[in-house]
């Protein structure tokens, strides 16, 4: 069954599990940039599924999903076989999904018992931190670092203004950051087109809001939070080489944290750390810079609670392509999941 994307929001509000990246508007956002959206809905379990093309091939992928029942075997049996009718009928090689689970034996056992093995590539960071945003605003700011709490301070106290979003130039500004920082640290970014459509696809509907952190109206810091129910997402974020003394981003970062706590929220998920556990983060993140460990520790000081997902997990419709699928992205050398982000 395939249920209109307005029948579909509703479920996704509704369903214990509802995340994000299962809206219809991730949907569309996808749809902008390479992918097509479907929807299939077997009683009160659901997904919403991405497909691409890839050199004449077509990859499904489920982000964090799907929404289900995972004690309830009839519900996920039934789900898997509707999602098999829409994936073989789109001629896909085989579904990707990414559940929002943690990395448990028994999720883990039960996605194998569905028919699904554990992919060699995923899309989503596995590993993140999640700040508990209960409790009063000193309450937070009491769980974080003392050097985070300081550099809030001390960006406020050295003239650094935060504020929302409120035209296209405030987007322009972000985008621009976002270039900045892309530079600085070498890390990859989607074409400036791609924030101002999650902006315009996700804020009227006060799901997304974009925060930036100037000095003097210059933006040297911007964070785009996005939120769906209880639960907060810090997905994209970005700071100036300038003034970099002034902490802008610790106080952007804070604000965002406010602004999601004003709509409800008591978890606000940084999304993506380096994937190795607690002691070997700390014991590491200081000489390490590659990849996310860049941002780890930034991202520590917030005081957030270490977890890792159960990763990405394949169904496989075509063994021969699967197989040389893979073969492919290992003699290529190319990095997990590359073809499958957003370009």
């Amino acid at each position: 069954m395939l249920p209109t994307l307005a029948g579909w929001d509703e479920f996704v509000q509704a369903h214990p599990q509802g995340h994000i990246l299962q809206t219809s508007a991730w949907g569309r956002l996808k749809s902008d940039y390479g992918w097509q959206a479907e929807t299939v809905q077997s009683g009160q379990a659901g997904a919403l599924i991405l497909f691409r093309r890839m050199r004449g091939l077509t990859l499904a992928y489920v982000p964090r999903g799907p929404l289900a029942n995972w004690d309830d075997r009839p519900q996920l049996t039934a789900l898997v076989a509707d999602l098999d009718t829409v994936c073989r009928r789109r001629g896909a090689f085989c579904v990707k999904w990414e559940p929002d689970l943690p990395d448990d034996p028994g999720c883990a056992q039960t996605l194998r018992e569905l028919g699904f093995r554990p992919s060699p590539q995923t899309v989503q960071p596995r590993r993140s931190l999640i700040v508990d945003l209960a409790g009063s605003e000193a309450e937070i700011l009491g769980r974080m670092k003392q050097k985070t709490r300081y550099n809030i301070g001390l960006a406020a106290k050295k003239g650094v203004l935060a504020r929302r979003a409120e035209s296209a130039a405030s987007l322009d500004d972000f985008t621009q950051l976002i270039a900045a920082t892309s530079e600085r640290d070498g890390f990859g970014t989607h074409a400036p087109g791609y924030y101002r459509r999650a902006y315009a696809l996700f804020q009227p509907a006060g799901q997304c809001e974009l925060i930036l952190a100037d000095y003097q109206g210059e933006p040297l810091a911007g964070v785009m939070v996005f939120v769906h129910g209880q639960n907060a997402w810090y997905f994209y974020g970005a700071s100036s080489d300038r003034e970099r003394n002034r902490m802008a981003p610790y106080l952007a970062q804070w604000e965002a944290m406010r602004w999601a706590r004003a709509q409800g929220v008591l978890s606000y998920d940084l999304w993506g750390v380096p994937d190795a556990d607690e002691a070997a983060l700390e014991a590491e993140f200081e000489t390490r810079h590659e990849g996310l460990w860049g941002v780890y520790r930034f991202k520590r000081g917030f005081g957030g609670r270490l977890v890792r997902s159960v990763g990405a997990w394949d169904r496989v419709y075509n063994p021969v392509i699967y197989g040389a699928y893979q073969a492919y992205l290992k003699i290529s050398g190319r990095k997990p999941a590359e073809g499958l982000r957003d370009e």
